[in-house]
């Protein structure tokens, strides 16, 4: 969290993650160009120039692979939650890999054209029509612009001038890219594979996403939603002694909003779950002194009245609350961002 633009945020957790992140690229490369020759038993011999491209190319894949798989461990396993907070990082890395896959491919398979090599790129195979020959290359281009897109908008600037909501949906373009993997891979390299090492890594990877994403759904779906409406047109939440201390109760209401209900002691307040900067999940936050720290980014905010602390000005909305003898309320009407809310008592809470 940060009150101007500045390239990088540089910490000792930053160097960290990216320190171990490179290390993990090297080691995966390593294997791949040393290691695993034999066991990828080609068809037909390759020659150096391909063999660093599919290991580049491999690389890049099971960054994407990680990448997709971070947000839904993050929402099964509180654990997980540290590799949330420099995603980004590793989304601009996995770039450099893909670029550097490409740029084998282009200066051997290419470069001996009469014809400028990208144009030769895109037009000299166009058999749209059959599986078998299929210009697989365009979704290797296809997702190589989407993640340049998205490496070149990560910043906190481009966040602030697109809006949360159009910076997010800009993003989904990773779900794209990932696809466009699959299907690069699967009809390029994998029609020339005599056994199915490959096979394992990629179909593997895309069956870990999808199942991934479908888990941390139906748990959100199992656990998130809330009752309806009484007479008097409040929610019940839970009983207050199942919400832990410092932590949150996370709810959907009836009408799509996501609440998170905090306590501090046997003091309890309502916010929005959604992080001002990129829409973070503040419920799986820990708050302290008032304030809840998202797990995504850093963002804080008070749970009273939805403010950051000074000098920052981000709002969220918070959520009136009441007890009905044990039980947590809601008022489903969000008061405007900012509003203070008296924060509800419980007595000898459990």
């Amino acid at each position: 969290m940060s009150v101007k633009y500045i390239p990088v945020q540089w910490n000792r957790n930053k160097w960290l993650y990216d320190g171990i992140m490179l290390t993990g690229v090297v080691v995966f490369l390593w294997m791949f160009l040393f290691i695993s020759p034999e066991l990828l038993n080609h068809e037909f011999p390759i020659n150096a120039q391909i063999h660093n491209a599919r290991a580049f190319g491999a690389c890049a894949f099971v960054m994407l692979t990680v990448i997709l798989c971070i947000g839904p461990l993050a929402r099964i396993d509180r654990r997980f939650l540290p590799l949330l907070y420099n995603r980004r990082h590793f989304g601009v890395m996995t770039l450099f890999v893909a670029i550097t896959h490409a740029s084998y491919i282009l200066n051997w398979y290419f470069a001996f054209s009469s014809a400028d090599k990208y144009e030769t790129l895109l037009f000299s195979n166009t058999s749209y029509g059959q599986l078998a020959g299929f210009p697989f290359e365009v979704f290797g281009v296809f997702a190589l612009i989407c993640l340049a897109i998205l490496a070149t908008t990560s910043h906190d600037f481009w966040l602030k001038f697109m809006t949360p909501p159009v910076w997010k949906r800009l993003h989904s373009l990773i779900y794209f890219a990932y696809v466009a993997v699959v299907a690069h891979v699967s009809l390029g390299v994998l029609q020339d594979a005599q056994n199915q090492t490959f096979a394992v890594i990629f179909i593997g990877g895309a069956l870990a996403v999808a199942g991934l994403h479908a888990y941390a759904a139906l748990l959100d779906m199992r656990g998130g939603d809330a009752e309806g409406l009484d007479a008097e047109g409040w929610v019940d939440i839970c009983d207050a002694a199942d919400i832990a201390d410092g932590f949150a109760k996370v709810v959907i209401l009836p009408g799509g909003d996501r609440v998170a209900v905090f306590r501090q002691g046997n003091r309890l307040n309502a916010i929005s779950n959604a992080c001002a900067h990129q829409n973070g999940p503040l419920g799986e936050g820990r708050v302290l002194d008032c304030l809840v720290t998202c797990p995504w980014h850093g963002f804080q905010y008070d749970v009273t009245n939805g403010r950051s602390p000074a000098p920052f000005t981000e709002m969220l909305p918070t959520y009136n609350l009441r007890l009905s003898g044990r039980m947590v309320q809601v008022q489903p009407d969000a008061n405007p961002p900012g509003t203070f809310v008296e924060p509800v008592t419980v007595e000898a809470m459990a």
